[in-house]
């Protein structure tokens, strides 16, 4: 297939899905989040592969949704609706693909970003990896099911924390609170993702499905995702409520944002 903002391949057993907008850090955008949603079903449709590496090129993993939707022309509730619902649709695709998922995380993690990582299965970082969740400084609650997602990885009280006060935190502390299945030397992250991506690959195709989806229904008992539909429509009542739209526009401006 061929897309706009990401490079998606396969070669035997393996896939990766590569976020390619460097020069912006990899932001989410309604096309990418789109665009992650089809690879996902494009990896569905081959049961050849076995592990899919999730990815950003350049310096970053992702910077996050892209703000600019703060400040573009308003296209209407309907259509402001759907691309509020596109992280959602995004993380249920990549959480639900068939084929074991491994996030190669390195640079910035931020917020969409951190959602589409937990919806990965296992997740790698280089040790220099920042990560953090501004939602809330934007004026908005995170979406996409990022609480129930969080949740699920690293408990309530560190969700609520993370998310709250939007400080930002290293792969070291992302690990030691369960996000994080690994944390490693930048200059061995490569070779770590090699080394996790062979040992899966040579699994039959249904120990690994059958270990994954019996993992998934135990954690949907704990944290349903399900909920997440109506993530969107806090999103749009953020979007218009002028004290939320007053602390992003401090934000944004603090960060030389226009």
């Amino acid at each position: 297939m061929a897309f706009s903002t990401i490079e998606v391949g396969s070669e035997g057993a393996r896939g990766a899905i590569t976020l390619n907008r460097p020069d912006k850090l990899n932001p989410l955008s309604t096309e990418t989040l789109h665009e992650l949603a089809e690879a996902a079903a494009w990896f569905d449709q081959r049961p050849e592969v076995k592990v899919v590496v999730v990815s950003g090129r350049g310096r970053a993993f992702s910077a996050g949704a892209d703000v600019s939707v703060f400040s573009g022309p308003d296209p209407g509730v309907a259509a402001q609706r759907a691309a509020a619902d596109a992280g959602r649709l995004m993380a249920d695709a990549v959480e639900s693909m068939r084929a074991v998922t491994v996030a190669r995380i390195h640079g910035h993690c931020v917020g969409g970003g951190v959602v589409l990582a937990a919806a990965c299965d296992l997740r790698v970082a280089a040790a220099t990896t920042r990560f953090s969740i501004p939602e809330v400084d934007l004026g908005i609650p995170l979406g996409w099911g990022g609480i129930p997602r969080l949740v699920r990885e690293i408990g309530p009280a560190m969700t609520k924390e993370l998310v709250l006060t939007c400080r930002p935190f290293t792969a070291e502390e992302a690990k030691s609170v369960g996000l994080l299945n690994r944390v490693v030397p930048d200059e061995q992250l490569d070779d770590t993702i090699e080394e996790l991506v062979a040992q899966l690959a040579e699994k039959s195709s249904l120990t690994l499905t059958a270990t994954k989806r019996g993992v998934d229904a135990v954690t949907r008992s704990l944290a349903d995702t399900a909920s997440a539909w109506s993530d969107a429509d806090s999103l749009l009542t953020a979007l218009r409520d002028p004290e939320s739209r007053e602390v992003a526009r401090r934000y944004l401006e603090r960060f030389g944002r226009p």
